[in-house]
């Protein structure tokens, strides 16, 4: 059986403004329906239906956004509900830090792209599109769905405005990088990193410095503070200097990991 983790599932090119859409969407009470109906409005000029295949590029897009601030996996619910309530009280600047979370929770494929364009970037202070696809194609396998998922996932981290252009064609710099500061939003980010994780668990210094975050500045914390900001998270100690994160779940289900 093949795991989420395993699947790609995020093989559109997604603007960040159709995931505030959406997100608005579900926030003024929509339901499934009325949502859908919205989006199709929303998209129908901006997205070709995609030819004659059964399921067009537009309505993949849909899938998408539904998925993810809407009819989530059961075990994301929790943070989908209190990512919403974020979006409702956080500045609009971080609007983007909440969506690129849920994003990485529903799509560990969007993860898996993320962390390989992160290591380029602070290895060499740039990424090629060919070295990330080449990279992600060793994790989910040599097809051509994979690289052009990932050639779609880059094309949307570049509307984002987390990547940029440079003179080079294919070749990516470093957009827009945000701070994060506030532990509520830090400790959200950790789930949902752990979620897309295969593990479940981290230390905490690779958690906040993690790749996959190569758009945010996250601000040192304790892992006391984590634990304080949200329930389903546990704090261990690990090693001899420093905190292992878990979701709460997999304390309750199979005791200390």
């Amino acid at each position: 059986m093949t795991s989420r983790t395993d699947q790609i599932g995020f093989s559109q090119r997604v603007r960040l403004e159709w995931l505030e859409q959406m997100a608005n969407l579900v926030l003024a009470g929509n339901d499934k329906a009325s949502i859908n109906e919205a989006l199709q409005e929303l998209l129908k000029d901006k997205v070709s239906v995609g030819g004659q295949a059964k399921r067009g590029n537009r309505e993949k897009i849909i899938t998408i956004l539904l998925k993810t601030w809407l009819t989530v996996p059961s075990e994301l619910e929790p943070l989908r509900v209190e990512g919403l309530e974020l979006l409702k009280h956080v500045p609009r600047s971080d609007h983007l830090v909440i969506h690129w979370g849920m994003v990485l929770a529903v799509y560990p494929f969007w993860s898996g792209v993320a962390t390989q364009t992160g290591r380029l970037l602070r290895l060499q202070g740039s990424a090629a599109a060919a070295q990330v696809q080449r990279r992600v194609r060793e994790q989910y396998g040599e097809r051509e769905t994979v690289s052009r998922a990932a050639r779609r996932v880059l094309r949307s981290y570049l509307d984002w405005g987390v990547l940029q252009v440079t003179g080079a064609k294919g070749i990516y710099s470093a957009g827009t990088t945000l701070a994060v500061e506030d532990s509520r939003l830090i400790a959200w980010l950790a789930e949902a990193f752990l979620h897309a994780s295969t593990k479940g668990s981290a230390p905490l210094k690779d958690l906040i410095d993690s790749p996959i975050f190569f758009p945010f500045r996250i601000k040192p914390v304790y892992a006391e503070s984590l634990v304080t900001a949200s329930s389903r998270l546990e704090v261990f100690r690990h090693g001899f200097d420093d905190d292992l994160v878990v979701l709460q779940k997999l304390r309750t289900k199979g005791g200390t990991p």
